[in-house]
């Protein structure tokens, strides 16, 4: 049997595809040519080109998993000497699983706007957004060299910039974007500086040239330092990661995004955007197995993500907030998973999370929809009665997302922890604890969320329900939001329900379907790379896996499924039963609830340090350099000084002929006596 090969005109317009959809929303379908094409063709146009990305993503993948591989060069934009700048594919089955999920998650986001996003001005502008998201999130995912991947970085952080200020007349969503913005640009700019530095010590772009030289790159220092150069190098792309895939202390501007319309909520969370840099670290698996230093400093983060980030879930009562936090706690065990050179869990948990996120974050735009633009979890209750099927796929998602035995998240949560424990990296020992400690926590915020929305009293529609909506999804400040007295929730319509219903299903069976191949299989092949001799956790969790019926069995035998168990069960009491026991916790652990309430005031230190200090900064270098330096010397001063020596020379021409004799005089005088001067001299 012949091993097929992949056209590379097919390759280009599986990101085309989505770019000429978005060109088209964005030109004929906005004010900005005068809205020549409406929105059904504009939704169209879109939705088709995203529909061809992901057929053509599927036949990609069928053709990878017979062997095929794709690496060169479409483009050659700049030779600089002996450095090529290019636009590339590298295409394996890393590459070809990440074009899947971005291509399916974001068809699903594309169908559900039609109905979510149906009384919006911005109707067409919000869909050329979305169909540039995906594209620029392909172009990261498919570049075979460090140029394109930044472009994709870049592009992936400006689109999320207009989408999370969709809304750009709502100032709570300005700043929203511009703190994403800025905290991106933290990140980016250590990215930029790992790239920086792989490339002066490489002389090379591509990742194969710079993978073919990491045994050298290994053994040179920074310069001026004892630093190992790939050890810093490795941790400046980890930071750039850590801005993208929002790692603590770069995730503040996350929560924040939830101020975009709900699908880009779905789709920056679960596909795009959030993944970047758990893709691109194991990208990079090849030069992260070379430094301990490296793997350990992600490690250590990824834990206090995964755990502290869980603890916030526990205080919110805004719905789509909720399921921001848990997506901060999931990245961060994606990351502890990296830390442990677990990269294919990592990347196994990034495809089951993409999934049951995506359904979350979907499932509570339509709870949304239905409570009239309420997100107030306080004002909702009794829900599964009037959305059925909102009901029971976010139930389904809430089960995968806590690691129910036989869901998707079940068989990567399980194997992430796995893998810790089987690691003796530095750090492992905290992040055990971290990633144990977050199944309980989890299982509680989920299942709290669950029994709020759709169990319980019914609290809409009630006049005194006035909790306040200082995060609605709605731009329009004065819309009604919530149930009148006397209205009943709704379910929404089928291009809201049909996403819900098609992201279900993966997120109940990929993960029984997939564990095998992707962890203890062939599949990755020589896309990731693990020392299975210093870090052997992958070779152990392969020697013990039987089988996904075995590994849901033996979890009826691990203390991981009852602490889930226990975070579901203490869920239903304190919120459907004895809903007295959080309030008499909230009052005698009012401390520990206002640290929560304030996200352990980070988002007060940066504004009090960083944005004020920058404010101090710029008033400083405006007032004593711009004012004092250079208009105040160089400007003014510099006029003061011609002024001074024009008004001294002005006086020299008085018009007066004795003032000229005089000086005619004193100057003949002067040269008279220079004369004798000299001549006396040469006489001597």
């Amino acid at each position: 049997m012949t091993t097929p090969t992949l056209n590379p005109l097919l390759l280009l317009a599986i990101p085309l595809a989505p770019l000429v959809g978005a060109a088209i929303a964005g030109l004929f379908g906005t004010k900005f040519f005068g809205n020549l094409i409406g929105r059904a063709a504009a939704h169209t146009a879109t939705i088709l080109g995203v529909a061809i990305a992901c057929v053509l993503s599927f036949m990609v993948l069928n053709d990878v998993l017979a062997g095929a591989r794709f690496n060169e060069t479409i483009y050659t934009w700049m030779q600089l000497g002996e450095l090529s700048l290019e636009v590339g594919f590298l295409v394996d089955p890393l590459t070809a699983m990440m074009m899947v999920v971005v291509t399916f998650v974001s068809l699903m986001v594309h169908i559900y706007t039609i109905g979510y996003m149906a009384e919006d001005e911005g109707y067409s502008r919000f869909f050329a957004y979305i169909s540039l998201f995906t594209f620029s999130m392909l172009m990261l995912v498919m570049s075979n060299n460090f140029l394109q991947l930044f472009f994709g970085w870049e592009a992936v952080g400006l689109v999320s910039y207009l989408l999370i200020g969709f809304w750009y007349t709502r100032p709570t969503a300005i700043f929203a974007n511009m703190k994403a913005f800025l905290v991106n640009r933290v990140g980016d700019f250590g990215f930029i500086l790992g790239i920086g530095l792989l490339l002066a010590y490489s002389g090379s772009m591509s990742y194969d040239g710079v993978f073919a030289q990491k045994d050298v790159l290994v053994q040179q220092v920074l310069p001026g330092t004892d630093w190992n150069l790939l050890t810093v190098a490795c941790i400046c792309l980890f930071i750039g990661a850590m801005g993208k895939s929002a790692q603590f202390p770069l995730h503040v501007w996350l929560p924040d995004s939830m101020e975009g319309p709900t699908p880009i909520s779905a789709l920056i969370h679960a596909a795009t955007m959030v993944t970047a840099g758990i893709f691109m670290v194991s990208r990079m698996s090849p030069l992260f197995e070379l430094t301990d230093t490296a793997l350990s400093f992600v490690l250590i983060i990824g834990s206090i993500t995964a755990l502290f980030m869980g603890f916030l879930g526990i205080v919110q009562n805004d719905i789509k907030r909720v399921v921001a936090y848990s997506t901060l706690s999931q990245l961060g065990y994606m990351t502890v998973a990296l830390g442990v050179s677990a990269y294919p869990i990592a990347v196994f948990h990034l495809m089951t999370h993409a999934f049951f996120k995506a359904l979350l974050f979907l499932g509570a735009g339509s709870v949304i929809m239905g409570m009239h633009h309420d997100q107030d979890m306080r004002n909702m209750g009794g829900l599964w009665k009037y959305m059925p099927i909102t009901w029971l796929t976010s139930l389904l998602g809430s089960l995968a997302l806590i690691g129910t035995p036989f869901f998707s998240g079940f068989y990567s949560k399980d194997s992430i922890i796995e893998a810790v424990a089987e690691s003796h990296i530095y750090g492992s020992g905290f992040a055990h604890f971290a990633v144990m400690a977050g199944v309980f926590i989890t299982a509680f915020y989920s299942f709290r969320m669950y029994f709020l929305v759709f169990h319980g009293k019914e609290r809409f529609g009630q006049a005194h329900d006035d909790h306040g909506h200082d995060a609605h999804d709605d731009h329009h400040d004065d819309h009604h939001h919530g149930l009148a007295p006397g209205q009943k929730p709704h379910e929404s319509p089928w291009v809201v329900t049909l996403p819900l219903v098609l992201l279900a299903i993966p997120s109940v069976i990929v993960g029984y379907f997939t564990i095998g191949p992707m962890l203890f299989g062939d599949f990755f092949g020589n896309a990731i790379f693990v020392d299975v001799v210093k870090h052997h956790s992958m070779k152990e969790l392969a020697e013990a896996f039987h089988g996904p019926v075995a590994m849901a069995a033996h979890s009826l035998h691990s203390p991981v499924l009852y602490l889930a168990l226990g975070g579901v069960v203490t869920a239903a009491v304190f919120y459907l039963w004895l809903p007295q026991i959080p309030a008499f916790f909230a009052r005698v652990l009012a401390p520990v609830k206002a640290i929560l309430d304030n996200k352990y005031y980070l988002d007060d230190f940066n504004q009090a340090v960083f944005a004020k200090g920058a404010r101090v900064l710029g008033t400083s270098l405006w007032k004593g350099a711009d004012q004092g330096l250079i208009d105040g010397l160089v400007v003014n001063g510099s006029t003061r000084v011609v002024a001074w020596f024009s008004a001294t020379v002005r006086q020299v021409q008085s018009g007066y002929i004795y003032h000229y004799a005089f000086a005619m005089i004193l100057g003949l005088i002067g040269l008279i006596g220079w004369i004798l001067y000299t001549h006396l001299g040469s006489i001597k």
